[in-house]
């Protein structure tokens, strides 16, 4: 615990209800899931591998996470004053005690805090995100991002627009730089912010416009390359595209060029974004089909949708250009003519089975 009654939960906030195959989902996904509750001051992992289990970290405010998967270690950004990166790493064994009784060893590693570093309270930061094999954060208050090593934070980047005789301007938060595009390197990242430049009124203000004011900024430029938006958040970028929650209007959608193309508008504010894909030849039914089974499991609902196959499913990565492409017209000209064979002839093609390798599972 890192506070007097940091150890006091309410139990009503660890109580959760889960309906439908959410249980099997985590299980066949073979991950644990972290959950950063800000405002309860809750780190949460939920494991459903043996039996369903939740367990907590007591926190300041958590919000952003990344893993780094070369070295097997969680980071959680506290983000009030002071500002903490907390290094989490599973345990790898444990120390002989003469004042205690043996412990028999655990198939199940729990994740324990290893080490916390500080950084000044002005910071702020907000989401945490692995660029190359490097951790970097977003300091909202410094307007800057961060690259981390060693409990040291260098800046690193920064928006052209915040800078003054080429020196970027720390003094105080800006323009809500709030979420990061991960990508292999900073210029091939992408940032969200609030606004796109100072102005007489700050983030927190009363009356800070927000309303069209929002930017997703380039990392290779530092400009702007969407303009328009209403408290951007939770940049990522999948399947080849810049993905961007419109937050003040509710909306989730990609950029096309210099405009958002917004794809889906829900009740309320929208934080964090969840994919569902990685089917092709079925157009729009597939992605309806996708679209209502990714709502089933978000809802927890007991539905046959969340019994499909493709809930849980990883498929290995594509192959790139032009095998990609020679492979999937060779798959689809296969499966042409063996329907035209069977059709002719009333029985099972035999090159079918050719493809078995690379067709999804049969459930």
């Amino acid at each position: 615990a890192q506070w007097s009654g940091a150890g006091n939960v309410d139990r009503r906030s660890l109580t959760a209800r889960a309906s439908g195959a959410w249980w099997d989902v985590l299980r066949k996904s073979g991950v644990t899931l972290i959950v950063s509750r800000e405002y309860e001051h809750l780190l949460l992992a939920i494991d459903g591998q043996a039996r369903p289990r939740i367990s907590y970290l007591r926190i300041p405010h958590p919000s952003g996470i990344a893993f780094d998967r070369g070295a097997g270690k969680l980071y959680v950004a506290s983000t009030r004053n002071p500002n903490q990166i907390v290094e989490l790493a599973p345990v790898t064994g444990r120390l002989e005690r003469s004042d205690a009784p043996a412990v028999a060893p655990q198939p199940v590693r729990p994740l324990v805090p290893t080490r916390t570093w500080y950084l000044p309270g002005c910071s702020y930061v907000h989401d945490l995100a692995m660029i190359g094999a490097r951790l970097h954060a977003n300091a909202v208050g410094r307007n800057v991002v961060l690259a981390l090593r060693d409990g040291a934070a260098e800046p690193v980047w920064w928006p052209a627009s915040i800078e003054r005789d080429g020196v970027a301007r720390t003094d105080r938060n800006y323009i809500q730089l709030n979420s990061i595009a991960a990508g292999p390197t900073l210029k091939r990242s992408f940032f969200s912010a609030s606004g796109e430049r100072p102005g007489r009124l700050r983030p927190g203000h009363v009356d800070y416009p927000v309303d069209g004011r929002g930017v997703i900024f380039s990392g290779a430029t530092r400009e702007p390359v969407v303009r328009g938006l209403t408290r951007p958040h939770s940049a990522r970028l999948h399947g080849g595209q810049l993905w961007i929650d419109n937050s003040g209007y509710g909306e989730v959608g990609v950029a096309d060029g210099e405009r958002f193309e917004p794809v889906a508008k829900l009740p309320g504010w929208t934080r964090g974004l969840g994919f569902a894909g990685g089917y092709t030849g079925h157009g729009v039914v597939a992605a309806n089909l996708a679209g209502a089974t990714l709502a089933d499991l978000i809802l927890g609902r007991d539905s046959d949708l969340v019994t499909l196959p493709w809930v849980g499913h990883r498929s290995r990565r594509w192959e790139p250009e032009p095998f990609r492409f020679l492979a999937s017209r060779a798959i689809v000209g296969t499966l042409g003519a063996a329907d035209r064979r069977e059709d002719a002839t009333g029985r099972p093609a035999r090159r079918v089975q050719l493809l078995r390798p690379f067709l999804p599972p049969v459930h």
